[in-house]
């Protein structure tokens, strides 16, 4: 009959070999000892004064463990068959530094104590050395109940898994083959109760809850009821049987079969046959069950966690590397496109604004020149003048200069902000400074050929002037009687003379003042046209610096990044084929740790909950 529970669990241990395993391969060799043991072994648990010990003294009929002394329980108590009656202390060495209490099996050193000191050998008084390892009281009697291979393990109170087995490993639930949970009739079961059994059910296949002491409450019936409420609430599916230890040793005292049947002791021994009759069969097979359960659980969750956590390297990873490269690439396109755009925007923006700010410097110069020969004579103001205008042409072709240089400065950062975000300095090395011979290119300015109003033609404008005067107002004075030529017809063309003089001089003056403003005027217009080339032709230079410089620096850019994103597609392929690999692998034990655990499953015939093998999403 152990034939299939034993393939299996010797399936159970070579999966854990193969996943490298040691602690949970020596926990299920120990399960593995432990079912082919054909004894049964029965652990007794619960919290303080329960009635644990009254429980197994009534079950084998013999005072074995000791109750009412007031002393409190510290060490275990192991009952099993003995062909006389005897008791000793057994006590394992200590571990080996860095080994784990209770890793394997060791070999215990038992001291023998008397039967009368049994009491003080379980509160840990004697027969216990200092130093060693862990202890526990065993204790042999001749009872035919443990004689048909019972075990009865009795254990100090606790509340907690975790402090039944803290004692010694004899006493931990995992190598039991029954458990007791004692719990009396005072009260219904308690939180800490039922937190003990939802943890014993993941572990234990067999759990009994035993309800002591009935004979202390009258509506004990109520509190079972109530008991077994609160276990079907809770999802525990334990049987709960009620009993009394004091009715049980009374009535075999006197023998008394029905106030043996009264105790409820019938129903546990009865179980408790069940149980040593199916250990190789309906026991052995749920304790497999429990154990592949555990053991694929253990061994899935680090499975489940690589699978989860190669899942977010995935997003942060070679993948993500190679997605941040290729953003690069990208984001590299567009900054080449925003910075050629800007450059050529601004420069198209400089040429029109020099163009402009040049002709409004001229158009002022213009303007001054305009309102200063509206009333100066060229022919005197000529030096003075033509000094201030050489000054004021250079001073304005200076401060074009001065803007031209700062805006291509200006350009230059506003190109280079492009490319802020690879964290250095790309300005050009580069300085445009004013050029020294501006003076010397502009175009001379030599006084324009004018009218000079001569002393001969003076004379001729005044004779002609005062001719007609004197001829006119001389035939007036012939009716008077009076010569042609007498002295009111010589002042009269004295008059004429002198007024001719002075209206010729005046359109003179007025002739020479226009000469002057259009010469000057077609000189502006010189220097304005060859300034505006020379600033144009500085400006293309500048534009054509900055593209060849921009442009170099988008290529190493472009050749840094193209790189980078070539080795981040390389890493993320080989990360990906690794990763792929890996995961084919993990699936595939996933796929062993499942077929394993539905065997296990198989082997009482009960369909379980399925075991949560992928990872959750």
């Amino acid at each position: 009959m152990a034939g299939i529970w034993l393939d299996v669990l010797d399936e159970i241990a070579r999966t854990c070999a193969t996943h490298n395993r040691g602690d949970l391969l020596q926990t299920v060799r120990q399960k593995r000892a432990q079912l082919l043991d054909p004894t049964l072994r029965v652990l007794v648990i619960g919290e303080p004064n329960q009635g644990k010990s009254q429980l197994i003294n009534a079950i084998i009929n013999a005072p074995a463990c000791p109750v009412g002394d007031g002393r409190t329980t510290v060490l275990p108590t192991v009952v099993r068959h003995a062909e006389a009656p005897a008791a000793a202390v057994a006590q394992a060495p200590p571990p080996p530094p860095g080994r784990p209490t209770g890793a394997a099996e060791v070999t215990v050193e038992r001291t023998p104590v008397a039967l009368n000191q049994v009491a003080a050998s379980v509160a840990g008084l004697v027969g216990r050395r200092p130093g060693g390892g862990p202890a526990y009281v065993e204790i042999g009697l001749p009872r035919a109940l443990l004689g048909a291979g019972l075990v009865l393990v009795d254990t100090p109170g606790a509340d907690d898994v975790a402090g039944i087995g803290a004692a010694t490993s004899v006493a931990a639930p995992a190598r039991a083959d029954t458990v007791l949970l004692v719990s009396d009739s005072t009260r219904e079961l308690s939180v800490a109760e039922l937190n003990m059994l939802l943890h014993l059910m993941r572990s234990h296949p067999n759990v009994v809850v035993v309800q002591s002491k009935t004979d202390l409450v009258a509506d004990w019936r109520t509190v079972a009821e109530r008991n077994r409420q609160h276990l079907a609430e809770a999802g525990v599916p334990a049987t709960l049987i009620p009993v009394s230890a004091t009715l049980r040793l009374r009535a075999a005292a006197g023998d008394d079969r029905g106030l043996n049947a009264e105790s409820g002791f019938p129903a546990l021994i009865a179980r408790l046959q069940r149980d040593l009759a199916g250990k190789a069969d309906h026991l052995a097979r749920a304790a497999v069950q429990t154990v592949a359960r555990t053991v694929v659980e253990q061994l899935a969750a680090p499975l489940r966690a690589e699978l989860a956590t190669q899942e977010a390297e995935e997003q942060s990873g070679p993948i993500s590397r190679l997605h941040a490269a290729q953003r690069e690439v990208d984001e590299l396109r567009r900054c080449s496109t925003r910075w050629q755009n800007t450059l050529n925007d601004e420069i198209a923006d400089l040429l029109s604004d020099i163009e402009y700010d040049l002709r409004d410097r001229t158009r002022q110069i213009l303007r001054t020149v305009d309102e200063a020969f509206d009333t100066a004579d060229p022919l005197v103001a000529w030096d003075t003048f033509q000094d201030w205008l050489e000054r004021s042409l250079v001073e304005a072709a200076e401060a074009n200069h001065e803007w031209l240089i700062q805006r291509c400065d200006w350009i230059a950062r506003r190109v280079a902000a492009n490319f802020d975000r690879y964290g250095y300095d790309v300005l050009p090395p580069w300085s445009m400074t004013m050029p020294d011979d501006i003076g010397e290119r502009l175009p001379e300015l030599q006084l324009p050929t004018i009218d000079r109003f001569t002393t001969g033609q003076k004379l001729f404008t005044g004779m002609k002037g005062s001719y007609g005067g004197m001829l006119m107002f001389g035939l007036a004075t012939t009716l008077a009687g009076m010569p042609m030529i007498n002295p009111v017809s010589v002042g009269i063309g004295a008059l004429f003379g002198g007024k001719s003089i002075r209206d010729e001089s005046k359109q003179l003056l007025r002739r020479r003042q226009a000469t002057v403003k259009t010469a000057i005027q077609r000189h502006v217009d010189d220097f304005f046209v060859r300034i505006i080339r020379d600033c144009r032709d500085a400006a293309r230079q500048v534009q054509r610096m900055l593209r060849d410089h921009f442009t170099g620096l988008t290529e190493e850019l472009q050749e840094a990044i193209v790189q980078s994103f070539r080795s981040a597609k390389q890493e993320a392929d080989t990360d990906a084929s690794l990763r792929e690999q890996r995961q084919r692998e993990i699936r595939l034990k996933m796929t062993r740790l499942a077929a394993v655990y539905e065997q296990a499953q198989q082997l009482t015939g009960a369909r379980s909950a399925p075991l949560l093998l992928e990872p959750q999403a």
